[in-house]
């Protein structure tokens, strides 16, 4: 397990880029089992398993996330790495609305069994102005 910034920056743009993609094997990889995310459009709770599902079908898609590693906080506490970082982001929701956000998030990292870091949590906050 690495403690280095640009090791979780870069497991944090994976994140991104899987979702981007649609790429669901990446995304198996990447969270954790507990996996919860905290939508930045209503503040829903999803597990690992409805992300999965919502990605797969094309319900949730993300046309576009940019983010911005330079202005990332980084913090290691032994196992957990937490990320709070800024997005620009487009999505459309299970509903079919498309949503376009600039968002603040927080990202909590655990360390695997192996010592490879897995996101656990992730909340976004729509930035408003």
């Amino acid at each position: 397990m690495s403690t280095d910034r640009d090791t979780l920056l870069e497991h944090d743009q994976s994140f991104f880029d899987a979702l981007v993609a649609n790429d669901l094997d990446r995304l198996k990889e990447l969270l954790a089992d507990d996996f919860l995310l905290v939508g930045v459009e209503d503040g829903a709770v999803a597990t690992k398993q409805v992300v999965l599902d919502l990605v797969a079908s094309g319900s949730l898609r993300f046309p576009r996330i940019d983010s911005f590693p330079g202005e990332a906080i980084v913090r290691f506490h032994g196992e957990v790495g937490i990320v709070v970082g800024r997005t620009g982001m487009n999505f459309t929701s299970p509903e079919g609305a498309t949503f376009s956000a600039g968002s603040r998030y927080t990202h909590v990292y655990t360390a695997d069994s192996h010592g490879s870091w897995r996101l656990a949590s992730a909340q976004g906050t729509a930035i408003k102005g």
